[in-house]
């Protein structure tokens, strides 16, 4: 285990002084991009003294529309990824989505994440847990914090006793999302380290287009609230250009803005501490 998820998980439950950050683009868009967004993070987390995990999709395989952009290619895009962890020195994530993919993505990601729409589904959950790799689960939208401890005890009945569980908002309506912030505590109750992410819990979803929309100018809210709520990590998807993102542009901070943004949520963190 990298020395950074070493860290996050000493005390079994992530309770850190500093909060961790789970960063990068939606989607691995090119190699370059993923290098260049990773490096930048990478070098603000150290200044500001956070553990950081770089984040991006190696394939989306629950787009709205079947002319969205799922990726360049699994085996290229998990290599990349694989690279970019090795040349900076910091763990990846990346989405699975079938047991078979849990296998293969963890001979290069650290962290394998379930996404919201496949908490339930034991079969990948079992398949993740077994490859001893950490789980970030993130909560389905149709979830409460409560009913998230089982799919906790699916992974644990493997031996793994390393997941993560991700906040990324309740759905409201056909078109809209909240967060419930008494889920962050409710969430730690399972001694899991748990996550707030910010960008995906103020999407916009089912818009008629059939393209994802978003409230991006809450982005600072919602983390500062986590924040002041105890959240032990941050999850938040960024880019230098939101606006031609291949996938959920609408949503992400731009990645010129994240600096700022760190240092208003590491004084928000000291203050509550």
């Amino acid at each position: 285990m990298h020395e950074t998820l070493k860290k996050i998980f000493a005390d079994q439950t992530g309770r850190q002084r500093q909060f961790f950050l789970l960063a990068g683009p939606c989607v691995l868009e090119d190699e370059d991009m993923g290098y260049a967004i990773a490096g930048q993070i990478a070098g603000l987390t150290k200044k500001l003294d956070i553990p950081y995990v770089f984040k991006a999709s190696y394939k989306k395989a629950n787009r709205t529309r079947l002319d969205s952009f799922t990726g360049i290619g699994d085996k290229r895009a998990l290599e990349v990824l694989q690279g970019i962890g090795k040349r900076f020195d910091i763990p990846v994530i990346t989405d699975i989505h079938t047991a078979e993919e849990a296998r293969r993505a963890a001979e290069y990601a650290d962290i394998l994440q379930i996404p919201a729409f496949l908490c339930r589904q034991t079969e990948l959950l079992v398949a993740a847990g077994e490859t001893g790799r950490v789980i970030n689960i993130k909560k389905g939208q149709f979830l409460s914090p409560q009913a998230m401890r089982f799919a906790v005890e699916k992974v644990a009945a493997t031996g793994n006793q390393h997941t993560m569980l991700t906040e990324r908002g309740t759905t409201f309506g056909y078109g809209d999302l909240v967060v419930d912030y008494r889920g962050i505590p409710l969430m730690q109750d399972y001694n899991v380290p748990v996550v707030l992410d910010v960008t995906h819990s103020l999407q916009q979803p089912n818009q008629g287009a059939g393209v994802t929309g978003g409230l991006p100018h809450l982005i600072e809210t919602i983390a500062k609230a986590g924040i002041a709520a105890g959240v032990d990590g941050l999850f938040i998807e960024t880019h230098p250009e939101p606006e031609k993102a291949k996938s959920d542009g609408a949503n992400m901070l731009k990645l010129s803005k994240l600096e700022s943004l760190l240092e208003k949520l590491v004084r928000v963190r000291a203050a509550i501490m």
